[in-house]
């Protein structure tokens, strides 16, 4: 190549990454989709839609939700895992999404691999729960003493393989060395139902879920599978307050974007998100559902999300759970 050949590609790449770096501050221009894994109605998608409602304020352009449900979320990640990396289409990642390959044979995508952590938009802590006209305890060393007793005759239900409800369930089997039968169901509204109607004895849910039917009296809750107490369900004890320490079932929802998406665009969105959930008002609105936001760098939620999706492969991989 001559060396004029040389100058004019050299020119021309030169033109290109200051013509994406211009791109990327003018970043939004247009609306921004969020691609959400989970049907319309859930508890993911309420947030979701409350999330992308403000974050579009801070942004100055809408922030809409996009429903692509099916293989238990895997279908929807992998959609966004194919899209342009140009910041208007990003993915409702989940906890799920960090072992994906553990659980189904051809998830179509890896988080790490295709998609770059962006923000939580919410946390959520498990409650174990009982149906007491199904098994009348009222406390989990008296959940633990009748497990014991008779070894896999309670049953758990979940919403599904892989879900936090199933992975919380191997979890306690692992720690409190009992054995329970699991349940599993296509999505955790027909298990409460279940659960409320007494054909299984317990199962993990969100304090959320669960808040109207445990003042009812229609089911206990036994403990919290968090680090605090439940705002929701003041009364109710965490796992370590109860006798087993170090147990967390926590369930979480966050932004990513496809992995190439410009720098300026992904500090943007984050500091968009951080600003929108950060205020007192949006903190007791969450706390209302039974959730919390956190504040903090991508490079924590990065490392929240390496730490959690090991811990639960670790479980999965030690439950013997296979794909699907």
């Amino acid at each position: 190549m001559t060396h004029f050949g040389r100058r004019t590609v050299l020119a021309g790449l030169a033109t290109a990454v200051a013509g994406r770096a211009t791109q990327a501050n003018d970043w939004p221009e247009k609306t921004v989709t969020w691609v959400l894994p989970f049907p319309a109605g859930g508890p993911s998608d309420g947030f979701a839609r409350l999330a992308a409602e403000l974050v579009g304020k801070e942004l100055g352009q809408t922030v809409v939700i996009d429903n692509r449900s099916g293989a238990g979320g895997m279908v929807g990640a992998a959609v966004v895992a194919r899209s342009r990396p140009d910041g208007y289409t990003m993915l409702i990642g989940f906890t799920g999404h960090t072992y994906a390959s553990l659980i189904y044979a051809h998830p179509g995508f890896d988080l790490a691999r295709d998609f770059v952590p962006i923000s939580a938009i919410d946390r959520v802590q498990s409650v174990l729960l009982v149906n007491p006209t199904r098994l009348d305890v009222s406390s989990l060393q008296q959940f633990l003493e009748a497990a014991r007793a008779k070894p896999d005759s309670i049953d758990m239900a979940s919403g599904g393989l892989g879900t936090i409800p199933h992975l919380a369930i191997e979890l306690l089997q692992i720690r409190a060395k009992v054995k329970l039968r699991h349940v599993p169901y296509r999505g955790g509204a027909p298990a409460l139902q279940d659960l409320l109607s007494g054909q299984v004895a317990g199962m993990f849910a969100t304090a959320g879920l669960a808040q109207s039917h445990v003042k009812a009296g229609k089911l206990r809750a036994l403990a919290v599978a968090g680090r605090r107490r439940e705002a929701l369900l003041p009364e109710v004890p965490t796992f370590e307050e109860a006798g087993l320490p170090d147990f967390r079932a926590i369930s979480w929802d966050g932004v990513f974007a496809p992995k190439g998406t410009p720098e300026p665009v992904l500090d943007r969105m984050h500091a968009a998100i951080q600003k929108a959930l950060g205020s007192d008002k949006v903190r007791q609105q969450w706390a209302a559902l039974g959730a919390r936001v956190d504040l903090e760098s991508r490079a924590d939620f990065a490392a929240f999300i390496a730490q959690d999706g090991a811990r639960w492969s670790a479980v999965i991989k030690a439950a013997g759970i296979k794909p699907e």
